[in-house]
């Protein structure tokens, strides 16, 4: 079930930006970069379409943005520590920590497509930075299809992430359980002569099959966020 969320809407509005947006990059983020993020609205004051526009998104899935904040919040402020004691003294070790993208790394399911590039999450794109300035490289290990591994990058970089390698589908590999296709690239790491110190997901298949000292996981709330 989780292969085929990522799913139809996310999929198919991403891939429809792959071809309707790669030439319109600049002014896409010109546009985005004045959209704040969804918020309710307060007594007396009015909220911008845009900002209405997610946060209707948000409510349709049954996730309060705040909530969904808050607890990720909490869950990066267990990595952390563990992070910063774990890098410690690396010892010449290459370290190395994974993501998964949607709703770990970026806000997918609280902007529409147009919305482009999606904001990161804050308090992991803190981690993962944090990661990086202790000489941790930083993957991202995604469902998302090859087809728009470019603007991809591309989002993840604008939104200020430290990329040391990203890995996308491939049409083989959509034919694989998405647990066993992302075990697989962290094996691919690992064969680098990296160790995978913190593997960070928000789904089950995000997470299981080895091939990290420590996993932790962010909320999807039973499966309403992709």
């Amino acid at each position: 079930m989780h292969a085929l969320r990522w799913r139809t809407r996310a999929a198919s509005t991403l891939a429809a930006v792959a071809f309707t947006m790669a030439t319109t990059v600049a002014s896409a983020t010109a546009s985005a970069a004045s959209t704040p993020h969804p918020i309710k609205a307060v007594a007396g004051q009015s909220v911008p379409v845009a900002q209405q526009a997610s946060t209707a998104d948000a409510q349709a899935l049954g996730v309060d943005y705040r909530t969904w904040q808050r607890d990720v919040a909490a869950v990066v402020a267990v990595a952390r520590p563990y992070i910063e004691q774990r890098t410690s003294n690396p010892s010449g070790e290459k370290q190395a920590i994974v993501l998964d993208i949607d709703n770990t790394s970026l806000e997918t399911d609280f902007h529409y497509f147009w919305e482009f590039p999606t904001p990161a999450v804050k308090p992991v794109l803190d981690l993962a930075r944090f990661a990086d300035s202790r000489g941790v490289d930083v993957f991202f290990v995604t469902a998302r299809p090859g087809i728009i591994y470019s603007l991809t990058e591309y989002n993840l970089e604008k939104a200020g992430y430290p990329v040391s390698g990203l890995h996308v589908r491939s049409l083989p590999d959509l034919f694989d359980e998405v647990s066993d296709y992302k075990t697989g690239k962290r094996a691919e790491i690992e064969a680098k002569g990296y160790t995978i110190i913190a593997n960070i997901g928000n789904k089950a298949s995000d997470l299981t099959g080895g091939h990290a000292e420590k996993t932790f996981k962010l909320p999807d709330y039973d499966g309403q966020l992709s």
